[in-house]
């Protein structure tokens, strides 16, 4: 439900004059516990903290998957990443032949394109180097970034070393056109991008702009101005990590400045949130030891698990006469309803391609329709499934110091939203039917039974 408000829903897109502009804010292993206005004083957040005071944030919100490329894959499809043929994380090679979303996939873009929308991508793609799977063959008419899962913040190459053979190479690309910024610290490269694009845009035609920030992700780095914001004493690995948050948050603030300075500020819809949850990968650590310094508090997990902390994450939806500001959906939402929600919001009369798994939150906020009865997640060999305030998980992840032991783990989130409790033993009829629900649901995605 809402609080501050017994309904969010003002308004739908036909009270505007033209259809509306969009912006797609997304991070990369953000945890819920790194917004300031998810209740983090130590967070330096002030500009999407404004961005939900005049939007409503989702204290519920699910990404498909509790990893980048199949996240995203979600995001932009509409559709259980396992549908998309996106699973887990792609490879970065630089041979640029990594098939990721396939020919003639249905995409946000594409479908906004049609509506004659002006589409452009900046910053991290992850869903395939392959000429068919590359922003613009999947609806972008621009695209400023790069093709693998992360990039060095300064040299803007890709590197995995410890391994034999290790590969680092260069991964920067306007179009299809390799471009060279170093030693361009890349947030504020993806700023400059976009405040720029903004500055270009016709008023009278719509445009939709999907900004996908490497960060917080390793690499980590960020430049003195945005560390000296925290204080020197704090942990290393989080003031590094909170320094990359503040620096994202400083373009969100100059986007926003932006559209107030165009007058667009009241025709654009903006929506912002993490592909994932924080990692415990020793990649990102300064010591060699599991990484600490992002924050899934007080959410059980990290990346690449399916506790709620690999994929219950930030989100902030602001919608100018469509939303009302100020308000906290409590609900369950997750990242496929993303495609039919900016899709009824462009036109009322257009409705999604099928296959879309997806569905349009404003009747849900206006109680006019049920929220997804059932939500379902895969990785790996995990599965979890969603039912009302039940989770059940499968074959549960470990990590440092948290081992688990069970192969099943059941929760229910309304009681027990950190995931404590194992109540499995004590449900085993609630057992049952879940596991037959995600049986059911692997057969339908085309996904192997987990053992």
């Amino acid at each position: 439900m809402i609080s501050g408000g017994a309904a969010s829903i003002t308004g739908t897109a036909q009270n505007t004059v033209r259809r509306p502009n969009f912006i797609l804010i997304v991070t990369d292993d953000q945890g819920i516990g790194d917004v300031g206005c998810y209740g983090h004083p130590e967070v330096r957040t002030p500009n999407l903290d404004r961005l939900a005071a005049s939007g409503v944030r989702f204290s519920q919100w699910y990404a498909n998957a509790p990893v980048c490329s199949a996240s995203r894959a979600a995001i932009l499809t509409g559709k259980y990443p396992d549908r998309t043929g996106v699973r887990g994380a792609l490879t970065s090679e630089p041979t640029w032949d990594v098939p990721g979303l396939r020919q003639g996939e249905t995409t946000l873009p594409a479908v906004l394109r049609n509506l004659g929308y002006h589409t452009a991508a900046f910053g991290k793609w992850h869903l395939g180097s392959a000429p068919q799977s590359r922003p613009l063959a999947q609806g972008f008419d621009e695209f400023f970034g790069w093709y693998s899962g992360w990039l060095d913040a300064y040299s803007h190459r890709y590197y995995q070393l410890g391994s034999n053979p290790g590969k680092i190479f260069h991964d920067l690309w306007r179009n299809e056109t390799e471009v060279f910024e170093e030693p361009a610290y890349m947030t504020e490269l993806l700023g400059r991008e976009a405040q720029a694009f903004l500055a270009r845009q016709d008023r009278q035609k719509p445009f939709f702009l999907y900004l996908a920030f490497g960060a917080p992700h390793y690499s980590m780095m960020a430049p003195r101005r945005y560390l000296d914001r925290f204080p020197a004493g704090m942990d290393r690995d989080r003031r590094m990590y909170l320094a990359m948050v503040a620096a994202v948050d400083d373009v969100v603030g100059s986007l926003l400045d932006q559209l107030e300075r165009q007058s667009m500020e009241r025709e654009t819809v903006i929506y912002f949130q993490a592909d994932n949850g924080a990692t415990r990968e020793q990649r990102a650590s300064s010591d060699g030891k599991p990484y600490h310094g992002g924050s899934n508090a007080p959410l059980r997990g990290y990346k690449l698990g399916l506790f709620d902390g690999g994929m219950h994450v930030p989100a902030i939806l602001r919608a100018p006469g469509i939303v009302k500001t100020g308000q906290v959906w409590d609900r369950p939402m997750i990242s496929m309803d993303l495609l039919p929600t900016f899709l009824a919001i462009a036109d009322s009369n257009a409705a999604p391609s099928s296959g879309i798994d997806g569905q349009n939150i404003l009747p849900v906020m206006r109680g006019e329709r049920a929220e997804h009865e059932y939500l379902f997640w895969s990785h790996g060999n995990q599965r979890a499934v969603r039912h009302r305030d039940w989770k059940l998980i499968i074959n549960p992840p470990s990590f440092p110091g948290e081992e688990v032991r069970d192969k099943i783990w059941l929760s229910n989130l309304e009681a027990d939203g950190s995931e404590a409790m194992n109540l499995a033993g004590q449900e085993p009829g609630r057992v049952k039917d879940l596991t037959e629900k995600l049986r059911a649901w692997e057969r339908d995605v085309g996904l192997a039974p987990s053992p």
